[in-house]
Parts: C-alpha cells; structure tokens; sequence
C-alpha cells in the first residue's frame, strides 16, 4: 500500500510537468505567431504611409495646377505654394533617407 502512493504521486507530477511543457510548447508557437503578425502589420503601415505620401503628393500638385487654371495671373500665390510642395517634397526625401 506505501509503494502505490509514492508512484501514484510520482504519476502526478510526470502528468503535470507533461502538462507544464505543453502549455510552454503551445504559448512558444502563439507568441513566434504574434510576431510574424506584427512584423506583416509593420510592413503594411509601412506601405500604407508611402502610399499616403504619393496621394498627398498628388492631390498638391492637383492643388497647384488647379490654382494655375483659375488664377493664371496671381503668380506670388502661386509661388508660396510651389515652395510649400518644395519643402514638403525635401520633408520626404529627409524621411526616405533615413
């Protein structure tokens, strides 16, 4: 009767550290999952600010040639403007250079 409770508590903790390493193996393979993920979201923001930096660019050059169609004959407005785009094109580079 002794010699049952020894291995019966020693069946116990081999279940139970069975169970630990199944536990660590599952949460291993969720956190290498999570990062996969992240570094996928990563490159999709990263994506997605590009893209905003060619319709930002686009819809100010639209702007510009907007206020030249209407305006032809009020070139100051016009030069603010293109030195506006100017400074956010060299904005861009700065942060493509990075």
């Amino acid at each position: 009767m002794m010699d049952q409770e020894p291995n019966e508590v020693l069946n116990n903790l081999k279940g139970q550290i069975t169970e630990l390493i199944s536990l660590y193996q599952k949460s291993k393979q969720e956190k290498e999952s999570l990062i996969h993920e992240k570094l996928e979201l990563m490159e999709k923001v990263e994506i997605l600010k590009r893209e905003r930096g060619e319709l930002d660019h686009q819809y100010n050059t639209l702007k510009l040639a907007k206020t030249f169609a209407a305006n032809s004959g009020d070139s100051q407005e016009a030069k603010v403007k293109i030195n506006r785009i100017v400074r956010e094109i060299d904005k861009c580079i700065a942060l493509l250079n990075r």
